[in-house]
């Protein structure tokens, strides 16, 4: 699929509430089936239909599958694709419920539209388990969807593609599809529906000999009782998911004809180069832009109030007068504050909550008595650095704002949002705006926020251009929304078998409450769990597997302390601490077979094992390091996941290793630093990444543990990684680590 096939013109106008069947149906022209997934508002064939389809052969009806003359199967994908691969994911899923012939299946991204909200991810969040009559579903689904549409929640992150979409609207499109499709044929062929059997997009009655392409009772189909829970194939009928299938946006991106975000072009279009005031908070209060008006190809220079910007014929032209302007800035809290100020701040808010203050998430059994109790005692705390997305592709959009009208083109992980986002800025109702999504070079949590969109279309508004702003790399550093940094305190007690018998934690700076870091998965029967918020000049962003990112680094660690106090090995001490929990053991032991643990390593060579449940998936990672020279040398990874089921056993893999790339960038390098309230890194140079010769090498072990509840891919492979690590450095050296990035400790 190429993206200059991706639906993306959307213009939103919103219907009355109808209640209608859970599966909304429609006719391609007279000839093809198009299915939809969940109530929707009001009939939006007038709307969709010149986004999805041709416009001559085509008319369409919430639209998440089509099936053509052709018969061609094609997916709506209503998330985007940022390299995790949920184009193909997700159609599998579809593909597979419909019986469709998987060579014949095309891919669609869904536009900005209303119609496209990720219900799905919001029944998953609100009511994860709620399963209620065929009758009521409608009604259910209407009033999550009317909520969804309220937050314009057209997501892609949180490990939720999969597990939500893919799990409740892609399967029963499919399922549906192909129930209506076996009504179509044996109402015309006169025969029982149970009679009939559907394989690669053909339907066969085999009594009688016959058989036709989906194509043929596509119209007929379209005439049938929509089904409100059609039946789901239980995972021995499996023929698509669970199987490698090659990623359909990977042949585009070798040959360099995939459109990310920063490819658009415009006829007419100019460049903007931009330049925000350094400390969060701040405005531009004066310029001094003699030199920038001299130089070649400079058309405007804008003082937009939070930022200066630069538009000429070239970015690079905007760019360099943008560097020769002499701006001030107006003061604010943030000025004075560095990073030793900052973790001074949590280090007093800790101390002011004491035993008994702070927020509590979660707590059970009588911890200070416990604790009292015990016959060793370990404190331990921990500190996180604040960090940066740094996503390959930086922030950039392009928009047009003209003639009431206004056109945005970009990559965003919540297109909706982003739409809106450009229509306040432009000053145009919702409907007004056109949204192009493409690629994203990159997304991680930072394009889910809508700043560049925003920036993009008010230089735009202001220049009456059509104008492709892109950050800097050093622009892009010093305006993230940034991974909050954190410090962890912790106190527990074992008995005198050595038994894990309290623990108590208390931590600041939460970016997203629902992310706690309880510990349910481990017997420990005395626990509880606080936090304390510390006000910040920074913006914060949720950054890839978002606090479980802070929190794995955290609990792992702990728990290997409280495994060398009790004088036991990492491995069997967690062990314990799971017993009665037989699919979390699995993935452990999966983990630690992987890797031999036990077995002897070479003199400085250490193995640290760590265990993170997150996002819907257990796993387990086992880190070896080599630390005889001046810097610690990761050498293998031992990957143990168990996601519920694995659609495609290729990607998920390719995100576990994806996952430990980004999370051992951050655990050995990662951190953003403030001085005077500003940012001080700038590019890869004092913000560096894992290079080509220091990625390990990962062995990856999948595990189908329960097929009704799936988890994510993208995210939960990268908790564990840190800990792993520092686990490893302590069994090479002794030395442990309880400060983050690992590049602040001399081994020497």
């Amino acid at each position: 699929m190429s993206k200059s096939e991706t639906a993306t013109d959307s213009p939103g106008k919103k219907g009355k509430w109808t209640r209608r069947a859970f599966i909304g149906a429609g006719v391609v022209a007279g000839s093809a089936l198009v299915v939809g997934v969940a109530v929707r508002q009001g009939n939006p064939i007038d709307r969709l239909s010149p986004l999805l389809t041709d416009g001559k052969n085509e008319q369409l009806l919430n639209a998440w599958v089509k099936v053509d003359t052709d018969n061609i199967v094609t997916a709506v994908i209503p998330h985007v694709e940022m390299g995790q691969g949920v184009y193909t994911a997700l159609a599998q899923m579809l593909a597979d419920e419909m019986d469709a012939d998987w060579s014949k299946v095309r891919i669609l991204e869904a536009p900005a539209d209303m119609q496209y909200v990720s219900d799905s991810i919001a029944r998953d969040f609100l009511a994860p388990n709620l399963e209620v009559p065929a009758i009521f579903e409608p009604t259910v689904s209407g009033g999550i969807l009317e909520l969804a549409q309220a937050m314009g929640l057209q997501f892609t992150g949180g490990s939720y593609s999969v597990r939500a979409t893919g799990q409740r609207a892609m399967r029963t499109a499919g399922a549906a599809a192909r129930e209506m499709l076996v009504a179509a044929a044996a109402s015309e062929w006169q025969v029982p529906a149970s009679e009939i059997t559907t394989a690669d997009s053909m339907i066969i009655h085999a009594k009688s000999g016959k058989s036709e392409p989906f194509a043929k009772f596509a119209l007929a189909a379209a005439e049938q009782s929509l089904p409100a829970k059609p039946t789901l194939k239980s995972p021995d009928k499996y023929k698509i998911m669970g199987q490698p299938k090659a990623r359909h946006d990977i042949p585009e991106k070798v040959d360099g004809t995939a459109i990310f975000g920063i490819d658009a072009k415009v006829p007419g279009m100019k460049y903007a180069a931009v330049k925000a005031a350094p400390v969060i908070g701040a405005t531009v209060t004066s310029i001094d832009a003699t030199t920038a008006r001299t130089m070649p190809g400079v058309l405007q220079i804008l003082n937009m109030g939070d930022f200066v910007a630069v538009v000429a014929d070239g970015y690079w032209q905007a760019q360099q007068a943008l560097n020769s302007i002499d701006a001030q800035y107006s003061k604010t809290e943030g000025d004075g504050l560095d990073l030793d100020a900052i973790f001074g701040r949590y280090a007093t808010a800790l101390d002011e909550a004491g035993e008994d203050g702070g927020d509590m998430e979660t707590e059970a059994g009588d911890v200070g008595k416990a604790f009292a109790g015990a016959a060793t005692k370990v404190e331990a705390e921990y500190k996180v650095p604040f960090l940066a997305h740094a996503t390959m592709e930086p922030m950039n959009c392009t928009a047009w704002v003209r003639d009431g009208k206004c056109d945005v083109w970009s990559g965003h992980q919540a297109p909706v949002n982003a739409r809106q986002a450009a229509a306040d800025a432009a000053g145009l109702p919702f409907e007004d705006v056109t949204y192009h999504n493409a690629y994203l070079g990159g997304g991680f949590g930072r394009r889910s926020d809508s700043d560049a969109v925003i920036m993009a279309t008010r230089i735009a508004k202001a220049t009456g251009y059509p104008v492709k702003m892109i950050w800097s790399r050093e622009e892009d550093t010093a305006q993230d929304h940034y991974r909050p940094s954190a410090t962890s305190r912790f106190k527990g007690g074992l008995d005198k078998d050595g038994k894990l018998v309290s623990w108590d934690n208390i931590h600041t700076h939460l970016f997203d409450p629902k992310d706690a870091p309880t510990v349910p998965y481990y017997n420990i029967a005395s626990h509880k769990i606080r936090k304390v918020d510390v006000p910040m000049h920074l913006r914060f962003g949720p950054w890839r597997s978002v606090d479980h990112s802070q929190h794995g680094f955290f609990i792992e660690s702990f728990v290997d302390e409280m495994a060398d106090a009790a004088g036991k090995d990492g491995y069997a001490f967690r062990r314990e601490l799971l017993a009665g929990s037989p699919r979390h053991l699995k993935v452990l032991d999966t983990a630690a077979k992987m890797s031999g643990w036990g077995s002897a390593l070479p003199e400085k060579h250490g193995r640290g094992i760590a265990f993170v449940p997150s996002f819907g998936s257990i796993v387990a990672q086992v880190a070896e390091v080599d630390m005889t020279g001046a810097k610690p040398k990761v050498t293998k990874v031992y990957v143990a996941a168990d996601p519920g089921f694995v659609v495609n056993p290729d990607g998920f893999t390719a995100q576990m290793e994806s996952a430990i790339v980004y999370g051992l960038t951050a655990a050995l390098y990662g951190e953003i630093t403030l001085k005077n309230g500003a940012v001080q890194q700038s590019n890869f140079h004092d913000y560096p990444m894992l290079r080509i010769d220091e990625m390990p090498e990962v062995e990856v072990a999948l595990i189908n543990g329960d097929h009704k509840h799936l988890g994510g891919g993208g995210e939960p492979g990268l908790p564990p990684i840190a800990p792993a690590v520092t686990n490893a450095i302590f069994a090479a050296t002794g030395k442990r680590i309880r400060e983050l990035p690992v590049a602040k400790h001399d081994f020497a």
